[in-house]
Parts: structure tokens; sequence; C-alpha cells
């Protein structure tokens, strides 16, 4: 093998120091301090080194990413699962040397990572999308405190968070105890189809320790509802800003979108925002993602997919497509994790499962009747990637042609397979 790079360093980081391997000389500890880390950087600049490579670790490489890119850097972050140590060989001088090693030889791939504008613009959305977790464990809380009181909302209400729920629980923590008060507080529609429901529902037995377990859990909850707010503000003012010099379309946010019917974002012309970044091709015409599924790829891609040369590419890379272990006569099916973006595609493709109209729901249910959810899910999401890759790199818009047409080709496979049988067989096929 020879070496493709010759100015090359690899760096191992950890919480407290920061192991530097440059060839031919011993490996240099430096403090996780800014100044330190500062110091490193003049450290290789002083070596001629040119290009670096270090492991994507935690988030202890996020500033000093940013400051040896600043200072002219080809900065390298690469998978942690490509440097592994020789069994025996595990110390962080010797990882570091490897990483070098490994780096000059050519045998590393380079992570991506986003430019300024949309690394903020993930950060915020993953803070977003904690606060929604939180925010649900503590709807949990509250189901639980009005189970405790035998309080059956959740048996009756299919959100106990919704408008009417949230109205009942502030009523009670008030301390109305009336049914009838606390049914007129509900949504007219709720109140018709469900009165008598509630009345039942809301015979509880109210108890001290109960009440108090749910004032508890409805403020944390509304705690989490601002601070979710707060981020999309932020959400706003960024996409304000990747869009500053760009005159936005035409408004579309009324009525022309596909509508958000969970945690939508209180963003003013979101999918105006995303149009113009991605010059007016509209991922919503897909399957299955609407402007905040959209606005969750844009956070983690960014709007340039050339980075991946091709379709199998991207759906590798997003661990969508079966890792490579083959020796000898063994062939299995190798997991490639579960990168963020994967998942961004297969709760999109969960929701197809539900679909009556679409044809690639009915290839995922299809799919799920032979070989279960899982792999349904994960086939469906492939199809959602590639055919996002190809609008996004070449332009091919989707054209949406029912569950009818997908039948239609399905027959139409069933029956050139029974005409191959036949010829086989050497038997003849009367139609009915």
């Amino acid at each position: 093998m020879e070496k493709m790079r010759i100015h090359a360093a690899g760096i191992d980081i950890g919480s407290r120091q920061v192991f530097v391997s440059i060839e031919n000389q011993p490996v240099k500890i430096f403090e996780t301090f800014t100044s330190d880390l500062e110091s490193l950087s003049t450290y290789l600049l002083s070596n001629e080194i040119t290009t670096v490579a270090m492991e994507a670790t935690g988030s202890y490489w996020y500033v000093l990413y940013d400051i040896l890119a600043d200072s002219g850097l080809d900065v390298w972050l690469v998978d942690g699962r490509q440097t592994r140590q020789v069994p025996g060989r595990k110390t962080d001088i010797k990882d570091c040397q490897w990483i070098q090693q490994l780096h000059s030889y050519g045998l590393l791939n380079r992570c991506y990572v986003p430019d300024l504008l949309i690394k903020e613009l993930r950060s915020y959305e993953r803070l977003r999308e904690d606060h929604i977790r939180s925010a649900g464990i503590h709807v949990q809380h509250m189901q639980k405190a009005l189970i405790e009181m035998n309080i059956r909302l959740p048996e009756v209400l299919s959100q106990v968070h919704g408008a009417s729920g949230t109205a009942l629980i502030t009523a009670i923590l008030s301390g109305e105890r009336d049914r009838h008060k606390l049914v007129s507080l509900c949504h007219k529609s709720v109140r018709e189809k469900k009165g008598e429901e509630l009345l039942k529902a809301l015979e509880g037995h109210y108890t001290p320790q109960g009440l108090f377990a749910l004032d508890q859990a409805y403020k944390a909850y509304l705690f989490y509802q601002g601070q979710i707010l707060e981020c999309d503000k932020q959400i706003q003012r960024t996409l304000e800003k990747i869009n500053k010099d760009k005159d936005l379309p035409a408004d579309t946010s009324a009525g022309s979108r596909k509508p958000i019917r969970h945690n939508k974002p209180k963003v003013d012309g979101l999918g105006n925002h995303l149009l113009k970044i991605f010059d007016g091709r509209d991922a919503t015409k897909l399957p299955g993602i609407t402007d905040y599924n959209w606005l969750q790829l844009y956070s983690e891609l960014g709007s340039d997919l050339n980075k991946w040369p091709s379709e199998k590419h991207f759906t590798s890379w997003l661990g969508l497509s079966p890792g490579q272990n083959n020796s000898g006569k063994r062939n299995k099916s190798k997991s490639k994790g579960k990168p963020s973006v994967g998942q961004i595609f297969k709760e999109m493709a969960h929701g197809l499962l539900n679909s009556k109209y679409i044809g690639l729901g009915a290839f995922a249910k299809r799919l799920r009747s032979k070989k279960g959810p899982a792999i349904a899910i994960k086939a469906t999401a492939r199809k959602l990637a590639v055919q996002y890759w190809r609008l996004m790199v070449k332009g091919s818009e989707y054209i949406e042609k029912g569950v009818e047409n997908y039948e239609a080709i399905l027959k139409q496979q069933r029956h050139r397979l029974l005409q191959r049988l036949s010829l086989e067989l050497n038997v003849g096929l009367v139609p009915l």
C-alpha cells in the first residue's frame, strides 16, 4: 500500500485530554480548554500538517473541529467504528497513532458535517425533539394521576393533552367537581359524541396526592410547551438568516400545504422558506412528507444531496440498506446502526402503513403481511429516501398513481410468472 497523505495527523479526543499523533514524532497531549485547543492548532501548522482525522466522540469534537477548520486545515471527522484498534492494544496514545496511520493510507471515510447555519438549525431542531419527548413523558404522568383517582379520561378522549382534555384538567385543578359543568367545557363535537361517557368517566375518587401529582405533571407539560415555542422562534430566525438574500415565493401556507397533525412548529411561512432553500423543489409531493418532516430532513442533511454520489450511497448512509458480513459460506446481514435521519424516514413510512389510497402504503402493507412490520417499515423508508434523493439531485418528480395502479402492476407480475411456469412445466393456461 502507498501513502496517500504525507502531511497527515491523527487525533483521539477525550473529556479531559486530546492526544495528537504526527508521523515520526512522539504523541503530544493537550488539555481540552480553549487556549490548549488553539495551541494544538498552532502545533499542527508548525509541523506543516495539512489534513487531520479525528473520531466523532460525543460532543467533544464540536469546538476542536471548528478551531482546526478555521485555521485552514482539512479536517476529517470519522466514524469510530472505522478506527477500532487491534484487541490488546487499546490506549489513547495508540488510538491516535492508529487513526493517523489509517488516514495517511486513505482508509477512512469522512463523516458529513453541515455548514454553520444548518448546524445551528439542527441544534434547535434536535433540542425541540428532546422537549417533545419530555412533554410526552409528563402526558403519561397526567394519565397515571387521573387513573389513580379513577377519572377515566384516557379511555374516552383520544388525547388527554388536547383542547378538551386540558380544559377539563385545568378546571379540576381549580376545584371544579360538578361533572355537568366539566363536560360543558369540552368541544361541541366531543359533547355530542361522548357526552354520556364523559359524565361517567368524570365520576372519580379525588385524593390530595392524586391532585398534587396531576398538578405537577400538568405544570411540567406546560413548561415544555413553552420551551418548544422558544425553539420555534429560534428556528424562525435561523430560516430567515438562511433566506436573507432570497425572495420568498408567494404565500403557500393557507390551505395548499399538507396538514401537520402533531407537534406543528409555529414558524410563519415554513413551507415558503423550504421551497426557497430548495429552489422550488417540493418534497411534500412525496407521500408521507409534510413541511415538518421536510424541516427535520433539511436540518440533518442540508440542501445539497450531491455529497452522496448515488441513491445507493444515500440509503446506505441512512442505515436503510443491509451491510456486508460474508465469510466463506456464511452470508449475514449486518446492521449499520440507527442514524437519526434514517429514523425520520422510518417514522414517515410507519404513517403510510395506515394509508388506504397511496401505492407505497399498499406496498408496505403487503410486505408487512409477509415479513412483519419492522422489515416493511425499513423497506418503505428506503423507497421514500430514494425518491427524496432523486427529487433533490435529479429533479425527478414523483407521481402518485394510487393503490389500484399498484395492484394492477402486481397482477401483471403474477401473470408473467404463471406464463413462465407454464412454459417450464409444458402445460397450458386456460382463462376463466
